[in-house]
């Protein structure tokens, strides 16, 4: 990982998919971060920067109302986390991809089928619709060849491409990404950064939660640092 390739932020104005205003993450009674306030903006590509623990993977719950939201303001892809409706969640992550390092692959089902479990899920019902849907996140991701693999036939990296061919069937706006290197030998880790920043180069929003330095080295862009139980911009 020697070239710098800088991840280009969006020069114009551009309208926030996330607006969250002095919101906290508590475990508890144990207060994890306080007065949290941020904006992510269509088409950038952030990265939640901290230690284990430091609450990165919290607030990306948060974000997809997994933990509930305290705070002030918490607007997510036009929902108010504030007042959300169980009934909503559902909508609000069809909105949104979310990929973790874990994979979450279904193990008795080759590629195409996983992916097409997914889109039955959601509610598509058009085969074809579904085929061509499933080629095209394939493609995206550099795995057309490899849609009638079982997921134990593929690699780590592999793996975690179809996972995020996964979290992009239903088109979203917004990826949260978390850990996505952390179990992965450097060359697939760079194999999935790079297929990252393609993916951001489309217009996806992309926010991306990890603690390894040589990542952010390798693709600057701009970070949000998760410490001392506070949230710091570096873009400010």
């Amino acid at each position: 990982m020697d070239e710098i390739q800088e991840v280009t932020q969006p020069a114009k104005e551009v309208k926030n998919l996330v607006s969250i205003e002095n919101a906290g993450v508590r475990h508890g009674d144990n207060v994890i971060l306080e007065n949290v306030s941020f904006n992510i903006g269509a088409g950038e590509f952030v990265y939640f920067l901290g230690r284990t623990g430091s609450g990165k993977s919290s607030v990306m719950k948060m974000l997809y109302a997994d933990l509930p939201f305290e705070g002030a303001v918490g607007n997510v892809l036009g929902y108010d986390l504030t007042k959300i409706r169980t009934r909503e969640i559902p909508h609000l992550r069809r909105k949104m991809g979310m990929v973790f390092q874990d994979f979450q692959l279904l193990t008795d089902r080759n590629v195409r089928e996983n992916l097409l479990f997914v889109l039955q899920a959601t509610g598509w019902k058009d085969r074809e619709a579904m085929d061509s849907r499933i080629d095209s996140v394939l493609a995206s991701v550099g795995l057309e060849n490899k849609k009638d693999k079982m997921p134990h036939q593929l690699s780590g990296g592999e793996q975690q491409k179809v996972v995020i061919a996964r979290a992009l069937l239903n088109d979203p706006e917004l990826l949260l990404v978390d850990e996505p290197t952390g179990n992965l030998d450097p060359q697939s880790s760079e194999e999935v950064l790079n297929t990252l920043v393609e993916l951001k180069k489309s217009g996806k929003a992309i926010v991306m939660a990890t603690h390894d330095m040589l990542v952010m080295e390798k693709y600057p862009s701009r970070i949000l640092w998760f410490a001392d139980g506070k949230v710091t911009d570096n873009k400010e």
